[in-house]
Order: C-alpha cells, then structure tokens, then sequence
C-alpha cells in the first residue's frame, strides 16, 4: 500500500486541536516525548515498513525542515 498523500483525517482541524490539547500544560520535553509515542502508536498500527519508510524519508527531506540531515 503506498503512502497516503492526500487529505484523508476526517475532521482535520478537529484532529490538529485535539493534538495540540494533549501537550497543554506539558514541558518541551513533555511534549517530545507525547509526540514520539504518538509516532511509534501509529507507525505499529500502519505496519508496513514500506510505507513507514516512505514516511520517514518525507518528513526528513520536507522543504518545510530548516536543517536537512547533514548525512545525506
């Protein structure tokens, strides 16, 4: 199954004020952390490595990233 780019969260704004109302009252590092646990939650239920790489390889070379990998 190839990685989904379109829009595909139902209520997307919903989603976005849920996500930022879980870090309410955290620390920075808190915050990380909720966030990483949320990546690996999700990344065990999608399952498929293939995607999940697809996943990774987006999110580290997204335009949008002020600092690219330096090993790449």
């Amino acid at each position: 199954m190839p990685l989904i780019l379109t829009p595909n969260i139902a209520d997307a704004d919903g989603f976005y004020e849920e996500l930022i109302a879980g870090q309410r009252g955290l620390t920075d590092e808190q915050a990380e952390l909720m966030l990483a646990k949320l990546v690996l939650i999700l990344a065990n239920h999608v399952g498929d490595r293939a995607v999940l790489s697809e996943a990774i390889a987006l999110a580290r070379d997204n335009p949008l990233n002020p600092e690219p990998h330096p090993t790449r």
